[in-house]
């Protein structure tokens, strides 16, 4: 019992790391990007770039009146409780536990700024040539690591 709550604390120990770090890197950039050029080249293929997102993944709904921030943020908060109780139980291997620990910090990051701000700072932006993927931040990536870890551990035992 002792190892079992030991693990989820650090699962969720997990999830606060990739909240605070979410946090500090769009203060930073935001900050940063705000005092000079609005676009920073940092690697071949890669900028940061501020922008402010009011819709969800890809900007869906973005466009839409303001309504989508409250739906959006009563999103995170039951996939994320959903996700706790999943962590909870413990019951699942350390792939499955970290990927959810991954989902529920990259949701939680995101809700904070959607409530705090009324949008979602996005700053990472992939590009080749002329073409450039959707702008996003640690927090997508931390939901979009865990979604493929998730796959992943699905074709694992449930217990290791």
């Amino acid at each position: 019992m002792h190892t079992r709550k030991t693990r989820q604390l650090f699962w969720l120990c997990l999830s606060l790391f990739i909240i605070v770090i979410d946090h500090l890197t769009k203060i930073g950039i935001a900050y940063w990007l705000q005092q000079g050029p609005h676009i920073m080249p940092v690697l071949p293929g890669l900028n940061f770039i501020l922008t402010h997102n009011s819709g969800a993944a890809f900007s869906f709904l973005g466009w839409a009146g303001g309504w989508q921030r409250w739906l959006f943020s009563a999103i995170s908060i039951g996939v994320s409780l959903y996700l706790m109780c999943l962590l909870y139980r413990g019951t699942m291997n350390h792939w499955m536990a970290c990927a959810i620990a991954l989902i529920i910090g990259g949701a939680l990051g995101n809700l904070y700024d959607r409530l705090t701000l009324g949008y979602v700072i996005d700053f990472i932006d992939f590009y080749i040539s002329h073409w450039h993927f959707a702008t996003f931040n640690l927090a997508d990536s931390a939901i979009s690591i865990g979604a493929a870890l998730w796959i992943v551990a699905s074709y694992q035992s449930v217990k290791e």
